[in-house]
């Protein structure tokens, strides 16, 4: 049986992310060398050109993430991840569901490399306080109290920040701290290994 036809039938012939039934065709998961099954996902024309075309994304298309990113296929699971780590950027629901999905660490780890090699370009990497090179979705802890103005808490030293968000800025993150979305100085952050 071919990879198609294996795409076909775990999928039920519609697309593992949108769920459409037209245009369907496999996509290889990069950085993979070998295509396969397991780690191929079967997509729509739409969701294909809009994952080659990342700078033009229709975030209104990818609310189906919502659904998708609970897929029991690793390869699914993972497209999901790198699709909402992209949008978090820019988007606080893609975010939120970010912040509630669980990978298995060897998935996790599979979902990421794609984002660290792409990270390998950077000009200037964003680094914590101990000069650890951070990329998006690590989990950092705070070194420092920070006060948090306008928001009337001050976030206490310790306190962990998962799933973080790299910024244009180098010496900027974003993360979740006691539910409030924050742009946090990379020199008061540590990477939890």
């Amino acid at each position: 049986m071919s990879i198609e036809q294996t795409l076909l039938q775990r999928s039920g012939a519609k697309c593992e992310l949108c769920a459409s039934e037209e245009n369907l065709t496999a996509y290889h998961l990069p950085p993979e060398n070998e295509a396969s099954a397991e780690k191929s996902i079967l997509v729509c024309a739409i969701c294909n050109d809009q994952i080659a075309n990342s700078e033009s994304m229709d975030a209104h298309h990818w609310r189906c993430l919502n659904d998708s990113m609970w897929n029991p296929e690793p390869a699914v699971q993972v497209m999901a991840w790198r699709l909402l780590n992209k949008l978090s950027a820019t988007y606080s629901w893609a975010q939120d569901l970010l912040d509630t999905l669980y990978l298995e660490p060897e998935v996790l780890s599979w979902a990421e490399s794609d984002a660290a090699a792409s990270s390998e370009d950077d000009s200037e990497p964003t680094l914590d306080s101990n000069g650890t090179r951070l990329l998006a979705g690590d989990t950092v802890t705070l070194i420092k109290d920070l006060d948090v103005k306008g928001a009337g808490f001050t976030a206490k030293r310790g306190t962990l920040v998962k799933n973080i968000t790299l910024t244009d800025n180098p010496k900027h993150i974003e993360g979740r701290v006691n539910g409030i979305r924050l742009v946090l100085v990379a020199d008061f952050m540590k990477k939890v290994s």
